[in-house]
């Protein structure tokens, strides 16, 4: 027992120095912190039909549901509605809003506005901004094939990025709805990486 209490006291002491010297490192808490990768939190979209965008993105392409549509209304009791007044100004009354996510955990915010009905996205590449975000599943042919029966598009061939080397495979769809989107068959970093295109 003795030399038990021994060992925890040695290993309570190392720590206790550890801890100390690691302060010592921190330096000044004010000093900015050096630049690190930040990770992605959710994509939000703009439908006409939230229940139908709802079920597209549930039956078809497989995410689940955090929280159903639900009405926010405009008004500054609430931290939800003075964060949309903030967002979207004033005048907009209502608008429904859906929580979805991905396989991986990433958000997919679905909004309905009453103007959202006419107004129908326009795909502008070239129009600073963004103009599309992408999924992966290795069965591009078979997810590109339920989006088109579901009453989306497929925008182009499936297309191989290494033809007879890798299995790297991406197709551009749209929603039913108008929103483009891509699909990868592999991750970002096996497309892109050092010494992909050798």
């Amino acid at each position: 027992m003795k030399k038990y209490l021994s060992l925890l006291a040695l290993v309570f002491s190392m720590a206790t120095i550890a801890y100390s010297q690691d302060k010592n490192n921190i330096g000044n808490m004010e000093e900015p912190v050096k630049t690190y990768p930040k990770t992605f939190s959710h994509i939000g979209i703009t439908v006409p039909d939230i229940e139908e965008a709802v079920k597209f993105y549930t039956e078809v392409m497989g995410f689940y549901i955090i929280m159903e549509p639900t009405v926010v209304k405009e008004e500054n009791e609430t931290a939800i509605g003075q964060m949309c007044i903030d967002v979207f100004g004033e005048g907009w009354e209502t608008f429904r809003i859906a929580h979805l996510s991905t396989g991986d955990k990433i958000g997919f915010e679905i909004f309905e506005f009453k103007e959202s009905k006419d107004l129908k996205p326009n795909f502008e590449p070239f129009r600073t901004g963004l103009f599309h975000f992408s999924v992966q599943d290795p069965d591009v042919e078979g997810l590109v094939k339920k989006i088109v029966e579901a009453g989306g598009k497929q925008r182009m061939p499936i297309r191989e990025y290494y033809p007879g080397e890798k299995p790297y495979r991406m197709c551009y769809v749209e929603d039913p709805f108008g929103t483009v989107f891509e699909i990868y068959s592999h991750s970002y970093e096996l497309h892109y990486s050092e010494g992909a295109y050798k």
